[in-house]
């Protein structure tokens, strides 16, 4: 199928077609729930700067796609849908568009991103938050790529804005040309090789900024994903070029690093760098590693919480902290709370809240911040770096225009 297509897809992967051989891919649909088909463009020949075809906005929606419940397009009226902001009652609330056509950051004019998702937040260390997003659209005027192509798997916007409370606005972008954010991780765009490379984390360490990203080489079933690995990406200029750094790539075999192809970092002032780690997709438990920061990139110097104690060099050796299925977590300090509070979405697709006095535990019991029945195509929860205060503010994305929002609870 060619440029927009209003439907849900069980797998987008299929045979190239000629609108992907002009970078535009196939299908918007997702590998979620339901029935259809749907292309995923190559992007070989794409315009833009990692081509732009396409594997849905929900099938290579960041890794965090795979389970999705709706027909996926960043053009809500083309679905159907209003694209307004869910309308919640009681402690959490929806408070801004982040990107598309309904943001006030007019991300489509100014950055070229039409649909994206995730939003993974660090702060920066210069006052800023740097927010990496996962596969991202934007509007094309080729003729046979319909509405929608453009496709980059990851880009990143930034931002000083500290009053959250009427939204986030972002200052800037990394750059490829004038108003389009680039594809700051090069992928392959190959079906069964490498169809999208995802960011799961940021951090940054002095000067450097540090990216943990997945390299996805298929989605599967809903919720599930298959990675050829993970690693670290760094930047030495404030997130505008990224280098892969090779010797941090950890494969995805069983026993190894299988438990750690997404990650979650923590700092908190105690000299170490904690990184929370789950399997690719949407059903694992989370497990814990620390690292002195200064040493993030060095694979053979991070230690494993095996349940009593650290246990050097042996990720096979990491006990659960929390149990399963635990879905692109965020894990942050709450001054108000006098906690750890960790956020993700849960097996029912709610996004839930624990607590616990240490990274390692015990952790609570899961509060539901937001439940699927109320917005059933929610997933993501990424805790703003800025808020520790009794207005824990987050980001999450939502299938039904593939577009990310600011939300708020009260604790």
């Amino acid at each position: 199928m060619v440029g927009v297509v209003i439907t849900t897809c069980a797998v987008a992967i299929a045979t190239p077609t000629v609108a992907d051989a002009q970078g535009c891919g196939g299908s918007t649909g997702s590998a979620g729930t339901g029935s259809g088909t749907g292309s995923a463009g190559s992007g070989s020949a794409g315009s833009g700067s990692a081509g732009s075809g396409s594997a849905g906005s929900g099938s290579a929606g960041s890794g965090s796609a795979g389970s999705g419940a709706g027909a996926v397009n960043p053009i809500p009226w083309l679905n159907g849908r209003d694209g307004h902001l869910p309308n919640l009652q009681g402690r959490t609330q929806a408070i801004s568009h982040l990107t598309g056509p309904l943001s006030p950051n007019d991300t489509v004019r100014r950055f070229g991103v039409l649909g994206t998702d995730l939003g993974i937040m660090w702060d920066n260390g210069k006052g800023q938050v740097l927010t990496a997003f996962g596969d991202t659209f934007g509007l094309t005027i080729n003729p046979f790529c319909g509405f929608v192509g453009d496709w980059r798997s990851n880009v990143l916007l930034r931002s000083g804005d500290r009053n959250l409370s009427d939204g986030m606005g972002f200052d800037s972008a990394a750059l490829d040309r004038p108003n389009h954010a680039k594809e700051i991780i090069p992928s392959q765009k190959i079906a069964g090789v490498e169809i999208t490379v995802i960011p799961t984390s940021g951090i940054a360490v002095g000067d450097t900024q540090y990216i943990n990203f997945m390299s996805v080489r298929s989605w599967g079933a809903p919720g599930h994903w298959v990675t050829n690995f993970a690693g670290v990406a760094y930047s030495t200029d404030n997130g505008e070029n990224w280098t892969v750094d090779p010797t941090t790539l950890r494969p995805n075999l069983p026993g190894g690093f299988d438990n750690f192809q997404m990650a979650s970092y923590l700092q908190h002032g105690d000299g170490w760098l904690y990184q929370f780690g789950t399997p690719p997709g949407r059903s694992g438990d989370a497990r814990l590693a620390r690292v002195r920061p200064e040493a993030v990139r060095n694979t053979a110097a991070y230690e494993y919480w095996n349940g009593t104690g650290w246990t050097p060099t042996n990720p096979g050796a990491a006990a659960s902290v929390i149990p399963g299925p635990v879905s692109e977590l965020s894990v942050q300090w709450n001054d108000h709370l006098g906690a750890f509070v960790s956020m993700y979405t849960d097996g029912s697709n709610s996004i839930v809240m624990r607590k616990a006095p240490n990274p390692w535990g015990p952790w609570g019991a899961p509060d539901v911040l937001v439940s699927s029945r109320d917005v059933p195509e929610l997933y993501g929860a990424y805790i703003h770096p800025w808020s520790s205060g009794s207005d824990l503010y987050f980001l999450a994305t939502t299938w039904s225009d593939y577009n990310v929002m600011l939300m708020r609870t009260t604790l």
